[in-house]
């Protein structure tokens, strides 16, 4: 039984924890300066991939749910990946290679959540089951414990910002990480493998940047770009100018040209719905 003392804990408490936590998760898998073993095998993972990942014409990635949820057999091989992955020691990997498993695994999960919750709307009519001291629980299932890496426990959150933020430093992070919705930059067609990591990432931001939900001027000339400028702000330079530098970087000739005369960003949206084969514009 839960403690009117624990009911009565802060938000403020609550987010100290929660800080804590992060701390010690980031600190848990240091990058390794040489390999000493081997990332997963990634083989059956793209493979999954490609049967299911959809390009669209408007530039959106989308997944074919209801098929992949329908057919037992592959939603066992995307809980094997998760199980491969789990059984590896990312702490003992390089950079790029500790960069690819966390994004493949973090997808993979994310994909699981969906399917296992399917049909669904969106990625936030799934609650985080079990956990009753966070606000966030009722807000997705991001803080939910979902895979055991090397002893700890880990949630979505704590792989998105605890480990692949704080490690990398790298805003392209935010451009391999897939969380189901419209809104989110594309889930690729294939898993990240160290080899290609840095064109790869290249290719999502570009992808993004310069697909509406990423970044686009509007007919009164103001800049509207997703809502992930917004809330990690902090990872594209901590202001707007950062935020329009970092677009610029991505954009492509007719993006850019318009981007020459923008001095302050005017607005940010972000689509939570799911990114379905069947979602529309």
């Amino acid at each position: 039984m839960i403690s009117t003392t624990t009911l009565q804990l802060s938000l403020e408490q609550i987010s100290a924890t929660a800080a804590r936590v992060i701390a010690t998760v980031a600190t848990a898998f240091v990058m390794a300066t040489s390999a000493s073993a081997a990332p997963p095998d990634t083989t059956g993972y793209t493979a999954l991939l490609a049967r299911y990942v959809v390009a669209s014409p408007d530039g959106v990635n989308r997944v074919d749910y209801a098929r992949w949820h329908g057919t037992a057999a592959d939603r066992k091989a995307l809980d094997a990946v998760i199980a491969d992955h789990a059984k590896a020691a990312p702490s003992k990997l390089v950079r790029n290679e500790q960069f690819a498993y966390w994004a493949n695994l973090y997808n993979a999960i994310t994909l699981k959540v969906i399917l296992d919750n399917y049909p669904v709307k969106s990625i936030r009519d799934i609650k985080s089951a079990g956990v009753w001291l966070d606000p966030k629980a009722f807000t997705g299932p991001w803080v939910a414990k979902r895979v055991t890496v090397e002893g700890k426990e880990l949630s979505l959150e704590e792989i998105e910002h605890a480990i692949m933020r704080e490690t990398f430093k790298d805003p392209r992070v935010h451009y391999s990480v897939n969380c189901a919705s419209f809104g989110c930059p594309n889930l690729p067609p294939k898993a990240f493998a160290a080899a290609t990591l840095e064109a790869d990432l290249d290719a999502g931001a570009r992808a993004f940047v310069n697909n509406p939900r990423g970044a686009t001027i509007k007919p009164d000339g103001t800049l509207q770009v997703s809502s992930i400028y917004h809330w990690f702000k902090v990872d594209f330079g901590g202001t707007d100018a950062g935020v329009i530098d970092h677009l610029k970087k991505y954009a492509e000739p007719p993006l850019r040209a318009k981007l020459d005369g923008v001095k302050a960003v005017g607005g940010h949206a972000y689509d939570w719905s799911l990114n379905d084969i069947t979602k529309t514009k």
